[in-house]
């Protein structure tokens, strides 16, 4: 209703000007949504903020507004309550008149921004020869998400997979893969990730305890950032291998991403050095070159150095960001960049952008933005592992997410009596279980760590993928068994007339509101509460209020409404990565 709002807050400017004079102009109506339905659907708490500036009781000053203000097109007559609150209540007829308009509009009213951004989001980012864990969940749902969400409202969004493909963990990985198995080197295919992971474990612990070991990697990191031939064959190998395994995972969850590594980045590194260097942000401090930073320091409580290139020549994190910052605005001419990671990044990236800014490599007009996220905990609301104590293997709990799923499904279908095919129940499965995954991390606020439970996520009640996915197929349910084609239903006069009708219409015209704020603060709980509140809206309408059995003009009106439900929740769904079912 972003454009009720808007017009609501016009007719309030004019009010005050009428009332009080040109100086009133463009001042801030307060206009919020009623705390309680009773009162109406919006509050204007301008009148308490004008008692000092106009030197007259709050009341005075709200009956001198309403006086004033002309909203008969829009709302009932303004009322007064305590202080000096302004209530509205929307008319029926102009809900009924804006339902109307987005009746046949496949975007449901919401219109393509008008001012859209090259926008890169940054997520997801596995390491090469690594299996991804469930510590990658949550950056490649949210991530995913908010590309959809920004893509929706017409944004240009380009999707990078920054993997971990470059550095020490090469040369340490290639060297005991020469000794232990050379074949993963020359053969395509020759290892599963799974066993690569293996070897990197062996790798890593060689790594730690044998200097002899440790040396020969270094050599081996070496030869492949001078393009050494068979390293870089060894190495590419290595790449291809994660890439089909990853491509694996998400082609299960549906994403789409473009692989762009640190290796991408390695040709520019000598470049961002020479110029911190010219711009004279470079110091040499242990024999390392480093940018001091304003507002860090180290625990003696002196300025804190990031290292752009360490005493052995070689670069690190930091200096690949660097280069990842610049070449994403000279390059890619990104408006805006969002970095989808973990809670623990946040210096790191305030510390990288402030470098940049030094450097004069970050414009005035594009926006640089974090967006981090807490932990995913076990029930004992400890990091979720294995029994083992191992990291969950992401390809393991959505497995066993589809794997639970199926067996809820399974016992349901025996207690109905129903009959159904294998592909049915797969299928089933496969969207709620993976659905289910996905939802129960969306729905959490991202910046809290949240407890996962599969049997919280799976529940057929309460905030979740489950819920939402029933309350759309419960509309499809009314097609079949009244033989119902919705599309053509036409542009169907819409009549409001029992209060469960109104409340559920109402809520339908807010899913712009949803999506503008969450272009902006990239919260998707947002989208999820407000699909939530929708499914037990139009439950409660469901409920309340016959659809089939109603005799027209009505019978047709509460189909329209269910219709324009289900599209919402599609829409919705499909912006967090759900894809819905016909029949569950």
């Amino acid at each position: 209703m972003n454009a009720t709002i808007a017009q609501l807050k016009q007719r309030f400017e004019q009010a005050l000007v009428a009332a009080f004079g040109r100086e009133l102009a463009e001042t801030d109506p307060i206009l919020v949504p009623a705390s309680n339905p009773k009162f109406g659907d919006y509050q204007s708490n301008v009148a308490m903020s004008l008692t000092k500036k106009l030197g007259k009781p709050p009341q005075g000053i709200a009956q001198a507004i309403v006086e004033q203000l002309d909203v008969t097109d829009l709302c009932e007559a303004p009322t007064i309550a305590g202080p000096g609150f302004i209530n509205l209540r929307l008319k029926s007829s102009y809900l009924e008149q804006q339902l109307q308009q987005i009746q046949t509009d496949p975007r449901l009213g919401i219109a393509p921004t008008k001012q859209p951004q090259h926008t890169i989001v940054d997520f997801s980012s596995p390491n090469i020869a690594k299996e991804m864990h469930v510590g990658h969940l949550r950056s490649t749902i949210i991530g995913d998400c908010i590309a959809r969400v920004l893509e929706f409202i017409g944004h240009d969004v380009l999707r990078i997979n920054h993997l971990g493909d470059w550095g020490t963990q090469f040369g340490m990985l290639i060297t005991h893969l020469k000794q232990a198995y050379p074949e993963a080197l020359t053969t395509a295919n020759a290892l599963a990730l799974g066993d690569l992971t293996s070897f990197y474990k062996q790798a890593k612990q060689r790594f730690d305890e044998d200097e002899e070991f440790r040396e020969t990697s270094r050599l081996e990191v070496v030869a492949l950032q001078a393009g050494n031939e068979e390293t870089l064959r060894a190495w590419n190998l290595l790449c291809e291998q994660s890439f089909l395994a990853f491509r694996e995972i998400y082609d299960l969850l549906d994403i789409q991403i473009a692989n762009r590594g640190e290796s991408f980045y390695n040709p520019l590194l000598a470049g961002v050095v020479s110029d911190l260097d010219k711009a004279g942000l470079l110091v040499e401090d242990q024999g390392a070159q480093c940018v001091f930073l304003e507002g860090f320091t180290n625990k003696e409580g002196n300025p804190l150095p990031l290292i752009i290139k360490k005493s052995d020549g070689g670069y690190n994190y930091a200096t690949t960001d660097l280069a990842a910052v610049r070449y994403r605005i000279q390059q890619d001419h990104a408006d805006r960049i969002i970095y989808v990671t973990d809670a623990g990044q946040a210096n790191h990236f305030t510390q990288v952008w402030q470098v940049a800014r030094k450097a004069g490599w970050i414009p005035d007009n594009v926006e640089l933005v974090h967006v981090p996220f807490g932990l995913v905990q076990g029930e004992d609301g400890k990091k979720f592992k294995t029994r083992s104590g191992d990291t969950v293997r992401l390809r393991d709990l959505l497995d066993e997410a589809v794997a639970r799923a199926k067996a809820d499904l399974e016992a349901r279908l025996q207690e109905e009596g129903r009959q159904e095919s294998e592909d049915f129940i797969d299928h089933v499965a496969e969207v709620v279980g993976i659905s289910s995954v996905k939802y129960a991390d969306l729905s959490q606020n991202r910046t809290s760590n949240y407890i996962f439970s599969y049997d919280k996520m799976l529940s057929l009640q309460g905030n979740t993928a489950p819920y939402l996915l029933y309350a759309y197929v419960r509309v499809q349910g009314i097609s079949r068994k009244g033989n119902i084609d919705f599309q053509q239903l036409g542009d169907h006069a819409i009549q409001l007339t029992e209060e469960a009708e109104s409340t559920l219409a109402k809520h339908l015209l807010g899913f712009d509101e949803v999506l503008s704020a969450l272009e902006m603060d990239l919260m998707p709980n947002r989208l999820c509460q407000y699909l939530f509140e929708l499914s037990q809206k139009f439950n409660q309408f469901y409920d309340r209020c016959p659809i089939l059995q109603a005799d027209e003009p009505q019978r047709t009106s509460r189909l329209v409404l269910a219709d324009l439900t289900a599209r919402t929740l599609k829409l919705g769904l499909s912006l967090l990565g759900i894809q819905v079912l016909e029949r569950m």
